[in-house]
This record gives C-alpha cells, sequence and structure tokens, in this order.
C-alpha cells in the first residue's frame, strides 16, 4: 500500500474515481506550500514543486494497493504528469502525479494556483470536463 495524494477528478465524485477500486479516502489534505498548481487546457490539473512562490494545493489522501496504481492509475494518466513524491503541509510524503518539468511555459497551462483547489476552479471556471 501507498499513500497517494489525488487532486483532480481521481478525488470523490470525480469522473475517475473508479480507477482506485476502492481504495479508501484517508484524509483531505492540503500540500505543503511550495508548488505551483495548473489546470492543462482545461482538461485537468497539474501541480509541479517550486523554489519560489508556492502555493497549498488541496487534495485526498488514500492508500492504494502498488497493483492499482500499476494497474489503473498510472496507465490512465495523460502523458503531460508523471509519478512523484510531494509533501503534505504536515510533512508527510505522499505519492502524486505531477507535471513534468518541460511542459513549463506551455501555452496550455492556465496558473489556479491562487485557487489550489481543482473543484473549485472547475466550479468558477464554466469549461467542461474533458472525457480524457
Amino acid at each position: 500500500m501507498v499513500l497517494m495524494f489525488l487532486n483532480g477528478e481521481g478525488m470523490r465524485d470525480g469522473r475517475l474515481h473508479h480507477q482506485l477500486d476502492g481504495a479508501p479516502l484517508l484524509r483531505v489534505a492540503r500540500s505543503a506550500p511550495k508548488y505551483r498548481y495548473f489546470s492543462v487546457a482545461d482538461r485537468f490539473p497539474a501541480m509541479i514543486a517550486t523554489a519560489t512562490d508556492g502555493r497549498a494545493v488541496i487534495g485526498e489522501v488514500y492508500d492504494v494497493p502498488m497493483e492499482t496504481l500499476r494497474d489503473n492509475l498510472i496507465p490512465a494518466e495523460p502523458a503531460e504528469l508523471e509519478l512523484g513524491l510531494i509533501e503534505l503541509d504536515d510533512g508527510t510524503a505522499c505519492l502524486a502525479t505531477v507535471l513534468r518539468r518541460e511542459l513549463l511555459g506551455s501555452a496550455d497551462l492556465i496558473d489556479i494556483s491562487d485557487i489550489g483547489d481543482w473543484r473549485a476552479y472547475r466550479g468558477g471556471s464554466g469549461a467542461a470536463v474533458s472525457s480524457e
């Protein structure tokens, strides 16, 4: 089992939550305030560590079996994301999918760091969520 921080459609009531295959939710959490948070073309969120001007990201921590991570979650991630290690605001380390560094500066990135919450952003953006 591994701690996995989700901050997009894999969270409760999200369209990709089923990929967790019943993995238990441990808690709602915030990342440490050391990340920038983006909407990638209004399709999914992506966070990335930064040395300056970081913010906290709201998400959920799940206890995910390695098989579920291997078979369900990682294969379904968009090419713009990769598996990484993040820090929560209490110092806990978790796996998360993060933005590939080489994509920083892409025109597809909308900085939503000041919102820090995918659901709040989606509720306020009016953009449709794709089926990706």
